[in-house]
């Protein structure tokens, strides 16, 4: 018998043929990389539309309190705030130091803005007795803005939303740990309170949700006022909670924003900050600056975080720019240092590229 060795021309179209093969795999890869779905969420800080706020809108109109950062809110696909102020006229007043309402036409600014999700699990819900609680409600359910965090019983008050977004089922759950007198019971109205460190509660309002939905956030007013940094026991609550099936904790309650942690590729906002209001700035805590904090995710992780500096002004919130913008970027990027969290001057945090 005899052997034909292969000729140069059949060894170069072998070689060749094989690149070509590894190069429309790899195409293919990337493409079916790139054609997952992703969605863009939007979460901002304590929100609350009363008192001046609501006089500033009576005369210059709904949008006014946006600002510049409008067509930012109006781009995404979801997006949570707290709302920290009341929809009502009761004039029912509970005792205590600061009481938040504006009129429920009021909502319209939430509208306007693209509000998809708001949570009512705070301080301030229940400023004007079950009355203004009530109303509010009722004024949310009139529009197209779901609300998580207090209801008319214990069960309305833990029930998560769960929406879907460009093929991707997204689930919100909140909750505060201010205010325990004003916990929701099973006839009586109130808030979704949690005791931080409680993670048997929160393990069991997961488990009714996590198996159907892809993502889950949770929507928490949490601690002191004008705290730069979470304690220790936050921190550890905060990671009890991830490792018990959260993706996303979306933290607000200090007026000033916190570090962010990256925890085993879950997001962790401590705190957002405030992100429009009239109240008294701290001229060293600077309460007037935060962000609007840009989430991207595909079904299966969050692939980047996007931080918008804003400042608040005249009632109303802006894009920040110039020393503003310098000075909220180096704040974030400290405070986020400790927990190993990388943030480039654009605001940009990478998770899967």
């Amino acid at each position: 018998m005899i052997r034909l060795l292969p000729t140069h021309s059949t060894i170069k179209i072998v070689i060749f043929m094989t690149i070509l093969s590894l190069v429309i795999i790899g195409k293919s890869m990337q493409n079916q990389k790139q054609s997952s779905p992703t969605i863009v969420i939007g979460l901002g800080g304590d929100t609350m539309l009363g008192r001046l706020v609501n006089d500033t809108i009576n005369t210059k109109g709904y949008k006014y309190p946006w600002g510049n950062l409008l067509p930012y809110l109006q781009k995404t696909d979801l997006t949570i705030l707290n709302l920290e102020n009341t929809f009502t006229k009761s004039t029912k007043k509970v005792s205590k130091t600061f009481n938040f309402k504006a009129d429920p036409d009021k909502v319209k600014t939430l509208q306007i803005a693209g509000i998809d999700v708001v949570n009512l699990a705070n301080n301030h819900i229940l400023d004007f007795d079950i009355e203004g609680l009530e109303e509010t409600i009722k004024t949310l359910d009139n529009t197209d803005i779901y609300h998580v965090g207090a209801g008319s019983n214990l069960e309305k008050a833990h029930k998560a939303v769960v929406l879907t977004k460009n093929d991707i089922i997204i689930g919100i759950i909140g909750y505060t740990d201010n205010e325990p007198g004003w916990a929701a019971g099973p006839n009586k109205p109130g808030i979704n309170y949690i005791h931080v460190g409680d993670i048997a509660t929160v393990k069991n309002d997961i488990a009714n949700i996590r198996n159907n939905v892809d993502l889950l956030i949770i929507s928490i007013h949490w601690g002191p006022n004008m705290r730069e940094k979470p304690s220790q026991q936050f921190i550890s609550f905060a990671h009890q909670m991830i490792d018990a099936g959260v993706d996303i904790i979306h933290g607000h309650s200090a007026h000033i924003f916190q570090g962010i942690e990256i925890y085993k590729n879950k997001l962790i906002l401590y705190d957002t900050g405030d992100f429009v209001d009239d109240y008294r700035v701290d001229p060293i805590l600077r309460n007037d600056r935060s962000f609007f904090y840009k989430v991207i995710i595909d079904k299966k992780s969050i692939r980047q975080i996007q931080l918008i500096p804003t400042l608040i002004s005249n009632m109303q919130v802006n894009l920040a720019s110039g020393k503003d913008y310098q000075e909220i970027i180096s704040r974030i990027q400290k405070l986020s240092a400790p927990f190993g969290t990388v943030i480039n001057n654009k605001g940009t945090i990478e998770l899967v590229k």
